[in-house]
């Protein structure tokens, strides 16, 4: 099963997957927000399972603990973590939110 969403991380210093990088999943309203899923990236930097395999449309949010990542490499970083929100659309069935980091700066795109 692949999960309505999946995200891929990339350390752009080692020019390798970000392995053991945190993530959560959270459904965001206007003044809430709701823990969704909780994951960690593979040794490929990927989670294939992050929360269920369909999501109501609406605003969420992907959270990843890079502090924590560059911590354990004895690296300092400016981002303890990186968060970001995106609209899902009804009748999608895929989203991939895919994470370029470094300690001092982060990228990200819509996925396939």
């Amino acid at each position: 099963m692949t999960s309505h969403i999946t995200t891929h991380v990339l350390d752009a210093v080692s020019g390798l997957p970000a392995a053991g990088v945190a993530v959560s999943l959270w459904s965001v309203g206007a003044d809430t927000a709701q823990r969704l899923a909780d994951a960690t990236t593979d040794a490929d930097g990927r989670v294939k399972d992050l929360g269920p395999e369909a999501l109501d449309p609406g605003t969420y949010r992907v959270t990843f603990a890079t502090g924590d990542y560059f911590a354990a490499q004895g690296v300092a970083t400016f981002y303890p973590s990186i968060t970001i929100d995106f609209t899902v659309e009804a009748g999608r069935d895929h989203y991939h939110v895919p994470c370029l980091l470094s300690p001092f700066a982060y990228s990200t795109y819509r996925g396939s």
